[in-house]
């Protein structure tokens, strides 16, 4: 079973006012999934974000964003540059790889062994 792990980008303080509370306490931060396998370590292209107010700690949904808020969310959205997507492989599967290969090979030369003996 693959297990998701979401890699913070970027983390910025807005200098905005919260929809709810309206207080001057905003963050913003931007995320990038990576999953993890027995076989392989996936860094996916996915970037997701969240807002939240740093006083009455609700996250704020798109909905409810001014302007400025907007503004800002898409000056640090341009700034949160991600990672290349990549597949790395762990030793588990190089392991089983040749194994894999040794297995192969060994009934290859027991099937020639018993030809070449006819």
């Amino acid at each position: 079973m693959a297990k998701e792990k979401l890699l913070v980008l970027k983390e910025a303080d807005i200098k905005n006012n919260c929809p709810e509370c309206f207080h001057n306490e905003l963050s913003v931060t931007f995320y990038q999934k990576q999953n993890f396998g027995k076989f392989v370590h996936k860094t996916t292209g996915e970037i997701s974000s969240e807002m939240k107010c740093q006083r009455c700690h609700s996250i704020i949904y798109p909905i409810k964003w001014t302007d400025d808020i907007e503004r800002s969310y898409t000056y640090y959205q341009k700034l949160a540059v991600p990672r290349k997507t990549s597949v790395k492989f762990t030793s588990l599967f190089y392991i089983l790889l040749l194994v894999g290969i040794a297995v192969v090979a060994a009934v290859v030369y027991i099937f020639m062994q018993n030809i070449i003996q006819f």
